[in-house]
């Protein structure tokens, strides 16, 4: 066995060719058995080995930087840097899925949100150049997928300008983000992977000069490396060129010889270049290859011989979007979706599937595809723009200036929201209800089971003069959380007593953490506090009826998945303040820190998001108005 014998990317140096397809093989078996068992990215990473071993032998990290963009590619690489303990890949202290300063120092970008690396090595490449650091390299490695995103073109523009700068931009094009690469770009790659006339005279060309002795391979890597003239001739790579970056390619990405050939030609070159690698995801794993949706972009626990489920998923959140909305376009015509190129993530493909006509994949581009939804409705349609909760922070101005100024009828539907654990701090999805806190007239909806999902999700598409957004956890949907009263807008969850006049806590429970929040209810009557259970469903704006209720408690207490500052909680206690209501108000959330990955459950215990944590807080607040703060301790909660 060869990969264990790979402490760091030296002991590559060591290796023989036939050695490199031997630990190629021995990489792809190690991903299979470990990923199948922990979950992960696995197709992605299958489809990068090869890059990765040839990467490693060709630049000397750490001293030269590394890039990986979106970072899901990154298991081989840190497999090949000393970490092949893979056992707790994702959860609590053990390996991150993306890379991780904490875990190496060849570990250089951790955030994992798409289209970034171009933006890092035009800053790690200008630094070199300002120190003076000749010896010093940068290579970023960026699918075709993240390709499609605007931050990438920003950065080539720059990088573009800088002819004597060196950086290495790896281009690894599997025609796939999460689904197919879609847009022009696409068609652009596409149209170079199949111009087959120039791959095809170099094949004829090397072997008739390998046969030539002393000048024969010199004479072959001056003709693989050609530019203008007769590869433009051939192959259509000029889009790159016009922008003033050299251009190597096509190379199959699982020939380390080639790739390596390239890398060091990229590599010894004084300007920026792209080398443009050819690759697979999936290559390998048969059930990955024939997985059309993603080539197992993600997976759960499988069984590694067949790639099937080890458990059957219950419905999930995003199921019950993904159905609701089929039915909704149905009804309306004038319906259509968005997407970011994660078409199967957010659930949008069954309505992709019945309305192939009324689906927008943008790519990996969220300002972009906000925009346009702004460009959707004033045409007059409805525009339903299906995101993970973390990604439509990028589109924040375009939310603001585009959809919201203009009063147009978009609904964002945010997936992940809340604490989602094991993709680590970038895919928490705990910022938006705080950063569409400042949005004029939008309106945000947080259903807390799947039945106040369908019903909010038709409430936002009837809205045509302001933005909605309809926002819902990870993962499995839970039972539901019946009303037992209304109240202005409000649902009540649980009321207490008829006979009391002036109840202890006003719950104001957020979304899917009605469950816990009925749970700190329990706990609360244990120690003879009444409690007020609501759930506002819309929490932007603050329902009217909130403060007068508020007024007939003692203390309010607000329960969100979402950071504390700015969120849910800071708009009650604000919409009190202007009311003039004073009573005490303690807000639980999320606090503002990154979190590191773990199970969703693992997460919220660390932070005291738990009903004992927080039903011990409550009761403490309680006995303090009652003046048995000092005189004895307050109530302990089992």
């Amino acid at each position: 066995m060869l990969l264990p014998r790979i402490k760091g990317p030296r002991d590559l140096d060591r290796l023989s060719q036939e050695e490199l397809t031997q630990l190629a093989a021995e990489i792809r078996s190690f991903l299979v058995d470990a990923v199948s068992k922990t979950g992960g990215h696995l197709g992605p990473n299958l489809g990068v080995v090869e890059l990765t071993i040839a990467l490693h032998r060709v630049f000397e990290s750490p001293k030269d930087k590394v890039l990986f963009d979106t970072g899901h590619q990154a298991y081989v690489h840190k497999l090949l840097t000393g970490r092949q303990d893979f056992a707790g890949l994702r959860t609590k202290n053990g390996l991150s899925g993306y890379p991780s300063r904490a875990e190496s120092d060849h570990d250089v970008i951790e955030n994992s949100h798409a289209s970034t690396v171009l933006g890092w090595a035009d800053g790690l490449a200008k630094a070199n150049e300002v120190l003076g650091r000749e010896d010093h390299h940068v290579a970023a490695v960026i699918g075709d997928g993240a390709l499609t995103g605007g931050m990438a073109w920003e950065a080539l523009n720059n990088i573009a300008a800088a002819k004597d700068r060196p950086l290495v931009i790896v281009v690894n094009d599997n025609e796939r983000s999460y689904g197919p690469t879609i847009g022009g770009l696409a068609n652009h790659l596409a149209t170079l992977r199949t111009t087959d006339g120039y791959e095809r005279f170099l094949a004829r060309g090397k072997e008739l000069l390998e046969r030539t002795p002393v000048v024969g391979k010199p004479l072959f890597e001056t003709l693989h490396g050609a530019k203008k003239g007769l590869k433009d001739f051939i192959a259509p790579q000029g889009m790159f060129e016009d922008l003033g970056l050299k251009y190597i390619g096509p190379i199959d990405g699982h020939d380390i010889e080639a790739l390596e050939s390239a890398l060091q030609r990229a590599k010894r070159f004084s300007g920026p270049v792209i080398v443009h690698c050819l690759t697979q995801k999936g290559r390998g794993y048969t059930p990955a290859l024939e997985h059309e949706a993603d080539r197992f972009h993600a997976v759960g626990v499988i069984h590694p011989d067949t790639g099937l489920p080890v458990k059957t998923a219950a419905a999930s959140w995003t199921s019950v979007f993904a159905d609701e909305m089929v039915k909704i376009g149905h009804e309306r015509p004038d319906i259509v979706g968005i997407t970011a190129a994660m078409l199967h993530p957010v659930g949008l493909n069954k309505f992709a599937e019945a309305f192939p006509d009324r689906i927008y994949d943008v790519g990996i581009a969220e300002q972009h595809g906000a925009t346009s939804a702004a460009g959707l409705a004033t045409g007059g349609v409805h525009p339903v723009f299906a995101v993970y909760a973390t990604f439509l922070n990028r589109a924040f101005d375009q939310v603001l200036m585009d959809v919201a100024l203009h009063k147009c009828g978009v609904t964002f539907v945010l997936d992940r929201a809340g604490v989602t654990g094991d993709d680590g701090a970038s895919h928490n999805g705990m910022w938006d209800m705080s950063i569409l806190q400042v949005v004029p007239g939008l309106r945000l909806a947080a259903p807390r089971d799947a039945e106040q999902l369908r019903a909010q999700l038709r409430e936002a598409v009837e809205v045509k003069d302001a933005p909605t957004v309809v926002r819902f956890s990870k993962g499995v949907v839970g039972p539901a959380v019946p009303a037992v009263g209304r109240i202005g807008g409000m649902d009540v969850l649980r009321a207490p007593a008829a006979d009391i006049t002036r109840p202890d806590v006003l719950l104001v429970s957020v979304g899917a953490l009605a469950p816990m929040s009925l749970e700190i209810a329990d706990l609360l009557d244990k120690q003879g506090i009444s409690t007020t259970v609501v759930d506002p469903r819309w929490v932007k704006p603050v329902d009217e009826a909130l403060a007068p209720l508020a007024d007939r408690h003692r203390v309010v207490v607000t329960v969100e998945d979402n950071g504390r500052a700015g969120g849910v909680g800071s708009a009650v206690s604000q919409a009190l303040r202007d009311a003039g209501v004073d009573v005490p108000l303690r807000d639980f959330g999320i606090p503002q820190r990154f979190l590191d990955h773990a199970l969703r459950k693992e997460i919220l215990a660390e932070i005291g998001l738990t009903a004992p944590d927080i039903a011990r807080q409550v009761t403490g607040l309680v006995a303090k108005l009652d003046g048995r703060y000092d005189s004895e301790p307050a109530a302990t909660v089992d």
